[in-house]
């Protein structure tokens, strides 16, 4: 057997935003702020999409299910990176590298696999309306008046209305 370094890494130093002891308090506001604001936001437009009845089109399944994701998104390193803001510990053991990015891959995966169905959704409700399950005269509740009587002022220019 050759000589070797045989040493096992089982933490890693995370050489941070800030050396400097008096930036630590201003870093963990200004994350803590964006992070509930995230959190906050999503479950806000997670609350709108929700709430109102007549959203229930499938673009708007989809757009209740992003923030859930995109909350997720920041809950796998925040929370951790905010501690060590507070205990002033930037050791990370092995097992505290690898949950976050177990994690994480999964919440990306299926970000994109929302963003993927929700532009095919805008594809079919653009290009083809009628088999989207939904079309504008069934919404509003009366037929549709397709021509110059849908115009205000009857299609007629303002100019020629004189």
């Amino acid at each position: 057997m050759e000589p070797g370094n045989q040493t096992r890494v089982s933490e890693f130093i995370l050489l941070g935003f800030s050396e400097k002891a008096e930036l630590q308090p201003l870093l963990f506001r200004l994350f803590l702020s964006m992070y509930l604001v995230t959190v906050f936001g999503n479950l806000l437009i997670i609350l709108a999409i929700t709430s109102d009845s007549h959203l229930y089109i499938p673009m708007c399944f989809f757009l209740a299910n992003l923030p859930s994701t995109d909350i997720c998104f920041p809950f796998t390193t925040v929370p951790k990176m905010l501690l060590n803001f507070q205990t002033w510990n930037d050791v990370f053991t092995y097992v505290d590298c690898i949950i976050p990015v177990y994690s994480f891959l999964p919440f990306g995966e299926l970000d994109n696999f929302f963003l993927t169905v929700m532009a095919y959704d805008q594809f079919v409700a653009i290009y083809h309306p009628l088999c989207y399950g939904w079309h504008p005269a069934a919404v509003s509740g009366r037929r549709q008046q397709h021509g110059p009587a849908n115009v205000p002022g009857g299609g007629r220019h303002p100019a020629s209305a004189r």
